[in-house]
C-alpha cells in the first residue's frame, strides 16, 4: 500500500514506475464521474495504451466528458483505428502541432506539449513524467520497467490543475480551427501558470510569460541547500548557470548527487552529457549511471524537505522549448520517501562515476562527447536562445 501525505489539505501519493502508476490511473478513471482530462507526450500503441483506450472509452460511455491532448510529435504515430474507436464513444481528442512533419523547420514547431497531467471530476489529478506506453526494456527475456514517477493528488489543487487543462484545451482547439484572433484568446483566457498553496505549487513552463518557472524553482531550492542536493533526470544537459549553482553547493559542503541516464538512449544528448562530467566530478559532485533500466525520472530532492516531480528534464528543449509541469513539495514526509526511493536506485542499480573517469576515457571517447556538446550548442544557438542555454 502507497504512503498517503497530507500536505496543505491535499492528499499526495508518490507512485514509482507505470507498474505503480497505471492500474491506480485506471482505478481513478473507471470511478470518474463527470470529467476526465488527460494530457500527455507519448500514447503509444502497446499492451498500456490499449488499456487505457479501453478505460477512456468506457468513461465515455457512461456519460462521462472525456478530454485527451496528445503531442502531434511524440503521439504522431497514435493508431487511427483507436482514434476512430474513442471519438465513436464519444472521447473528444486533440493534437498539440501535428504539423511537424512539414518540411520548413521553424523554431515554433520544437515547442512540445512535453506535460504528464490527469485530472479526474476536478478532484483527483496526477502529475509526473509517465508517458501512456508500457515503459519497459526487455533483457533476456526478462521486463523491467524505466525508472520514473508521478503523483496522485486528492484535493482542491486537483481543480486548479483542470483549469490550466481547459485553457490549454481551448487554445489548441481555436489553432487547430485557424482562429487568427490570438491575442483577444490570451485576453479572455485567464493567466493560469501555477496553481499554489502554502507548501505545494504545481509550476508550468510555457513560451509566453513564464518561461523559466521550473528552472527558477530548481536554482533557488539549490542555493538554498544545507546539507544535500539529490537529483535524478533522465535528459541532464544544463545551462551554466544550473552548473555553477550546484558547483557552488558542492564547494560550500552540500552532498550534490546526480542520478543519470546510464544506457544510451538518444545518442547525441547521452555523449553530451558526459562532456559535463570533468568539471562536475572536479567540484565533488557524486555522478552515478543508473543501469538497470532506461531512466525516464525527473526528480529531486533538497535537505530532505523540498521535493519536485515532473515533466522537466533538465535540458535546454525542456527548459527552453517544451511546455511542461512539476509539483514542488515542502514537506518532510513526502521528499524522504522520493529520497529513499532514489538513494535505493542509486545504491542497486547504479554505477558511481569515478573522479578520474574523464582522465581514463580514451581520445576518441572524449573528442564523441565534446562533439556532442558542441552540437546540441549549435542547435540551441541556431533556435535563437543564450549562452548561458547550454
Amino acid at each position: 500500500m502507497a504512503n498517503v501525505h497530507l500536505v496543505s489539505g491535499n492528499r499526495l501519493m508518490l507512485l514509482q514506475n507505470g507498474t505503480a502508476y497505471f492500474p491506480q490511473l485506471i482505478h481513478d478513471i473507471e470511478a470518474a464521474q463527470r470529467s476526465i482530462y488527460l494530457e500527455t507526450y507519448i500514447f503509444a500503441e502497446d499492451q498500456v495504451g490499449r488499456l487505457m483506450v479501453d478505460a477512456l472509452q468506457n468513461a465515455a460511455y457512461r456519460g462521462v466528458s472525456v478530454h485527451v491532448l496528445m503531442d502531434g510529435f511524440g503521439s504522431a504515430h497514435f493508431p487511427i483505428a483507436w482514434l476512430v474507436e474513442l471519438r465513436a464513444a464519444g472521447v473528444k481528442v486533440q493534437w498539440f502541432r501535428r504539423e511537424v512533419y512539414r518540411f520548413r523547420m521553424r523554431r515554433y514547431r520544437l515547442r512540445r506539449l512535453h506535460r504528464k497531467l490527469v485530472v479526474i471530476d476536478g478532484a483527483v489529478a496526477f502529475i509526473g513524467g509517465i508517458n501512456i506506453n508500457d515503459g519497459a526494456s526487455r533483457e533476456l527475456g526478462v521486463v523491467i520497467p524505466r525508472l520514473d514517477f508521478a503523483v496522485r493528488i486528492e484535493g482542491g489543487i486537483a481543480s486548479g490543475i483542470q483549469s490550466v487543462m481547459q485553457r490549454m484545451w481551448l487554445s489548441v482547439t481555436w489553432a487547430s480551427a485557424s482562429f487568427r484572433g490570438k491575442r483577444i484568446g490570451r485576453i479572455m483566457l485567464p493567466d493560469v501558470h501555477a496553481v499554489p498553496l502554502s507548501n505545494m505549487m504545481v509550476l508550468l513552463r510555457d513560451n509566453f510569460r513564464h518561461r523559466r518557472e521550473i528552472e527558477h524553482a530548481y536554482l533557488k531550492a539549490i542555493a538554498g541547500a544545507k546539507r544535500e542536493v539529490v537529483i535524478a533526470n533522465a535528459y541532464f544537459l544544463p545551462g551554466s548557470l544550473f552548473r555553477l549553482s550546484l558547483i557552488h553547493a558542492a564547494q560550500r559542503g552540500v552532498r550534490v548527487v546526480l542520478l543519470l541516464q546510464g544506457k544510451v538512449e538518444y545518442r547525441l544528448q547521452h555523449y553530451a552529457t558526459q562532456a559535463l562530467y570533468e568539471h562536475l566530478l572536479a567540484a565533488g559532485i557524486e555522478i552515478y549511471e543508473y543501469q538497470a533500466s532506461f531512466l525516464h525520472a525527473k526528480v529531486a530532492v533538497v535537505d530532505g524537505h523540498w521535493a519536485t516531480v515532473g515533466s522537466s528534464n533538465i535540458d535546454p528543449f525542456s527548459l527552453l522549448l517544451a511546455r511542461e509541469a512539476n509539483l514542488v513539495v515542502s514537506d518532510a514526509g513526502f521528499a524522504e520517501e522520493l529520497r529513499g526511493k532514489l538513494l535505493d536506485a542509486i545504491a542497486q542499480d547504479a554505477h558511481r562515476i569515478e573522479p578520474l573517469h574523464w582522465s581514463h576515457l580514451g581520445w576518441g571517447a572524449r573528442l564523441i562527447a565534446r562533439i556532442s556538446y558542441a552540437v546540441i550548442r549549435m542547435l540551441v544557438g541556431v533556435i535563437g536562445y543564450g549562452k548561458n542555454s547550454v
